[in-house]
């Protein structure tokens, strides 16, 4: 039998969700003890060719087993075997190339499972797809100026071996993704961008920085106005939760004494995550030893909900030189700093001062959750984010260095004579109750995923977009390909229609507040707060497909984000329910027919098509489940005809997939006996 003491601890190490799985308490782990990771380099700024695997294995996270104090191991996924993937260091005007590999695979090359629950119900990647052929991935390289085809849309995901594709994975199986890098010094991302289940590959590790770097601040670097390599640094911050054993946990279920209506779907996804663990470049609560002089860190918000409120044990000042997508014009230094998920800030913290000497430094959070009017968070671990320890000696082999006044040359305000867009941030229900995070038009309401493009400009249109926040929450809106300028801010009163949340009787309240001075820089990513109006300009210089969203992953994935197409050609992702059209087959020379629909029973089904081609089809419900395999195969052309027995099945929604040469088109079904 276990000593008394034993027992208490394993007790104290561990509390339970709903699907009665034990978990990891924060409180019995170590703060401050490991050392902070520091990602490997891939050097592209020469530009070229390069390969990232993305695979899965073990990795210690600075997990110990409460009894035994014994490493605890997780399995992760990563990029070229590490989480966080290696930081890409490329140069403004080199292009570079990647291969994105899925090689989530086991030994025998079987597709893997995913490490994390699924929820089948929402709109997903596999929706309409065998499961067996493995987990759909995309790379999206977030604040890149980049072209479509490589941008990572969340429908451009592939499994592994390109066994199965997206509608918009348009690049073929052997060319690689292209940044031409166009865009000045940034501290940029990738992460992966699947279409329902970015939360969890995200969450699983697939993230890394890419660090763009350009004249103007090699220059500053080697007048030694900024810190460079080792003194340059990412600071990657994402919180998790973890299993007894130190397995990656996400909750699918809410907490036991939280339970809400049954009839859900399990696994089912929550309104927001928010993890008890706080991880700094894949380690939990890390310490970083410094020498007395300045160093500069590229903070990264890489969490699915959680905002932070930044600040200093010591009292002293953070300086932010930069935003998403380059440096300010001038250092800016702030008590605390607020930033939001996707969200970056440059930061530079000056560790000389002498009442710094042999001191450790906590880098605090204060951030509410949900932010802004959410909960507090626990001082002892959620509200400590890392360590910095001034223990280290001088290097005297690198120059101290100062900062400037001037970081950059004026930004000039963007110009438009548009009208600006009127757009619509709403929180509505699926159809188990669930909260259902949405996107729309002022004029429209709320708008799926699946309905018709309503943001289209022209190419090299500069628009501005008003944003209304008709929600409780704060959401950091995120628009793919181009970079943004921040109007202002202004507090609003509307009528909002419960059902479609469309706004009447909007009433701007007071004056407008005009950006500060840590968000008059470029940025990609905007925190828009609860009750405000939220103006942005950018400048569409790229046509194509892209999408924007929330980034808070948890809304994203269901269902807080729109496409977004630039130029007059006809988005290939407009359509409605009964009308999926993808590839150059035209859909009258298909004459798709479902006959009769609704149908009681049996249902016929023809379609006309080319010469010898390969169809798929298949028969699915409303919650994306394959109902029947109707076939599968090598056809002649002409016109080809199948029957369907519907007899056993439920009444309700169904979707018949039609897949020719790998060009999907679609029909909703209804079944009434």
């Amino acid at each position: 039998m276990k000593p008394f003491s034993t027992l208490l601890v394993a007790a104290t190490a561990i509390s339970f969700f709903s699907n009665a799985q034990a978990l990891l308490s924060p409180k019995t782990q170590p703060q401050f003890v490991n050392p902070l990771p520091i990602p490997s380099v891939i050097d592209a700024r020469n530009g070229g060719v390069f390969s990232v695997d993305i695979t899965q294995f073990k990795q210690h996270l600075g997990l110990i087993d409460p009894v035994t104090k014994q490493p605890l191991l997780t399995t992760v996924w990563g990029y070229n075997g590490t989480y966080p993937g290696p930081t890409i260091l490329a140069k403004r005007n080199v292009p570079v190339s990647v291969f994105w590999h899925n090689k989530l695979v086991d030994a025998s090359n079987k597709p893997l499972k995913h490490l994390l629950p699924v929820d089948e119900s929402i709109h997903w990647a596999l929706q309409h797809h065998d499961k067996s052929y493995g987990i759909p991935i995309v790379t999206h390289l977030h604040g890149g100026h980049t072209e479509s085809a490589s941008d990572g849309l969340p429908e451009a995901w592939y499994t592994p071996g390109f066994a199965l594709r997206g509608m918009n994975f348009v690049k073929g199986e052997a060319e690689p993704y292209f940044y031409d890098n166009d865009q000045e010094a940034a501290t940029l991302w990738y992460h992966d961008h699947a279409l329902g289940i970015t939360r969890l590959n995200v969450y699983a590790g697939l993230a890394g920085y890419y660090l763009l770097t350009d004249n103007n601040e090699a220059g500053l670097q080697s007048a030694n106005k900024l810190p460079a390599a080792p003194y340059d640094l990412g600071l990657a911050i994402q919180d998790r939760m973890f299993t007894a054993n130190g397995e990656l946990f996400y909750p699918s279920e809410p907490e036991v004494e939280e339970e809400e209506e049954e009839g859900g779907p399990t696994p089912g996804v929550l309104p927001e995550f928010f993890g008890d663990f706080i991880l700094v470049n894949g380690a939990t609560w890390p310490v970083l030893e410094v020498e007395p002089r300045q160093y500069r860190f590229r903070i990264l918000n890489g969490s699915d909900s959680r905002f932070y409120n930044m600040s200093l044990s010591s009292g002293g000042r953070i300086i932010q030189i930069g935003s998403d997508n380059g440096l300010l014009p001038a250092p800016f230094p702030v008590a605390q700093m607020l930033i939001g998920p996707g969200e970056r800030k440059d930061v530079i913290i000056d560790f000389s001062d002498m009442a710094f000497q042999g001191q450790t430094i906590i880098l605090k959070n204060n951030a509410k959750t949900p932010f802004p009017k959410g909960s507090a968070v626990n001082s002892k671990t959620t509200g400590q984010i890392m360590a910095f320890k001034v223990t280290k000696a001088l290097n005297a082999n690198y120059p101290l260095t100062s900062l400037p006044a001037v970081l950059r040359e004026p930004i000039n305000r963007l110009q438009t004579n548009l009208p600006a867009r009127k757009l619509i941030l709403f929180e509505a229900e699926d159809e188990y109750g669930r909260l259902k995070p949405m996107l729309g038009t002022v004029e429209n309401g709320v708008m799926e995923w699946t309905d018709d493009i309503t943001e289209n400009p022209m190419k090299n249109d500069t628009e501005i977009w008003e944003i209304y926040n008709e929600t409780m929450d704060a959401h950091p809106i995120h628009l793919h390909m181009v970079t943004m300028q921040l109007l202002n801010r202004q507090k609003f009163s509307a009528e909002v229609n419960m059902e479609t949340g469309k706004p009447s009787k909007i009433r701007l309240i007071g004056k407008a507040t005009p950006p500060a001075a840590d968000e008059a820089g470029w940025k990609d990513t905007y925190v828009m707060m609860p009750g405000e109006v939220t103006r942005v300009m950018a400048n569409f210089d790229k046509d194509g497909l892209y999408v924007w969203h929330c980034h808070i992953l948890s809304h994203e994935d269901h269902e807080m984000m729109r496409p977004y197409f630039v130029g007059n050609k006809e988005p290939l992702i407009t359509r409605k329910a009964n009308k999926h059209i993808i590839g150059k087959i035209n859909e009258n020379d298909l004459q798709l027919r479902a006959i009769p629909n609704p149908f009681s029973n049996i249902l016929k089904v023809q379609f006309n098509v080319p010469n010898a081609v390969a169809v798929r089809l298949s028969l699915y419900d409303s919650k994306g489940s394959l109902v029947q395999k109707i076939f599968s195969g090598q056809t002649q052309g002409g016109l080809l005809q199948y029957s369907i027995n519907g007899s056993r099945w439920s009444n309700g929604i169904y979707y018949l997939e039609l897949v020719v040469n790998e060009q999907k088109f679609m029909r909703k079904l209804v079944l009434e006996k």
